[in-house]
């Protein structure tokens, strides 16, 4: 069994092999150059993004940045030469200077570079100012290459994973939902629990789409197939229909419905129904379209039939069909998913044979 655990195990990725190679190459070509390699490779290192588009974005900001820093070490060597108070004055401006011209991302290599650069800066400081820019610049240059053509990012298998994932586990979280306001007396006990899981579920999605941000802004830099598009438009499409289906969710979630008027026979059949979509959502395979829409049918019979509201109640929405409503919709939105799903296989195997 820990065998099996350790095979599995990942010891690096390949972001810690593109960070070592671009520090390699970093030192390697200041080395050639005769440059002290220390702030290249510092800015190698923070250099490195989860894309080639963030690491240009950000280097853009880090070059005026370390610019900033240097001029600052160089102007406080001059005046107090190498003394505390010109580390303590060179990172201050520095770090104030970089906030006001908000060059945020850049702040931080800024600073190591300005306090690192008293130590080792050289009499000429007008030469060691633009030593310092070229070290920086071969930093840049060099992890933003490296980021860009070794191992580039590829988010797409796992947005395809999380895509499954996030529709099972939706799927089994509207089934607890629908079981516990059916059947349980007291639901203000478990609305506390279901919010929780709400906001998992929320986290998910977020992090899912920050990966799709992360494909789409990739796509800027390389030239993508057919396939790698069709695959990049499915997985946008369907993370938007399941934050439509959590959204439905969570008005499921803060609908009370200890007055509902439901028989125990009406309450069993939506349960059964929505038994029967969790598992469409789980077992995508098991998906058949007449079945679907004889559940679905079953469905707005009972919406349509709901009853009324009495006059007393201020607001014509009673939750009962408040709850079909969001049911249907979260129907409605799972089959297209579906639909989409085998549509997207179908022409995969097309495109294959």
């Amino acid at each position: 069994m820990k065998a099996k655990i350790w095979r599995n195990r990942k010891l690096f990725g390949r972001r810690v092999i593109k960070t070592a190679l671009a520090v390699f190459l970093t030192s390697l070509i200041c080395q050639w150059i005769g440059w002290p390699p220390v702030f290249a490779v510092i800015t190698a290192i923070v250099t490195i993004e989860p894309t080639a588009a963030a690491s240009i974005k950000k280097g853009i900001v880090r070059f005026p940045a370390s610019a900033i820093g240097s001029a600052f070490a160089v102007l406080f060597i001059f005046l107090f030469e190498n003394s505390p108070l010109t580390y303590a004055l060179a990172a201050f401006f520095t770090i104030i200077t970089c906030y006001r011209l908000k060059l945020h991302a850049g702040l931080l290599v800024a600073t190591l570079t300005s306090v690192a650069m008293i130590e080792v800066i050289d009499t000429n400081l007008f030469i060691s100012f633009f030593t310092r820019l070229g070290t920086t610049t071969i930093g840049l240059l060099v992890s933003t290459l490296v980021n860009m053509f070794v191992f580039p990012p590829n988010y797409s298998k796992q947005i395809m994973t999380n895509i499954h994932d996030l529709l099972q586990k939706i799927g089994e979280e509207l089934d607890i939902i629908i079981k516990q306001k059916l059947h349980t007396n007291n639901e203000s006990k478990q609305k506390e629990e279901m919010v929780r899981r709400f906001h998992t579920l929320k986290k998910s999605l977020d992090q899912t789409e920050r990966l799709l941000q992360f494909q789409e802004e990739e796509a800027k830099y390389h030239r993508h197939s057919k396939e790698m598009q069709k695959m990049f438009a499915f997985e946008k499409k369907n993370l938007s229909r399941l934050r439509l289906i959590h959204y439905h969710i969570g008005n499921l979630v803060n609908t009370s419905i200890n007055n509902v008027c439901w028989s125990d026979k009406q309450c069993e059949d939506i349960s059964n129904m929505v038994e029967t979509l969790t598992d469409f959502m789980k077992h995508p395979d098991h998906y058949k379209a007449s079945d679907y829409k004889l559940q679905l049918k079953a469905l707005m019979e009972q919406f349509w039939e709901s009853k009324q509201p009495e006059q007393s109640h201020t607001s014509m929405f009673t939750p009962e069909v408040i709850i079909l409503y969001e049911l249907v919709s979260i129907y409605n939105i799972v089959e297209a998913i579906l639909i989409s799903e085998q549509r997207y296989h179908y022409y995969e195997d097309e495109d294959k044979a």
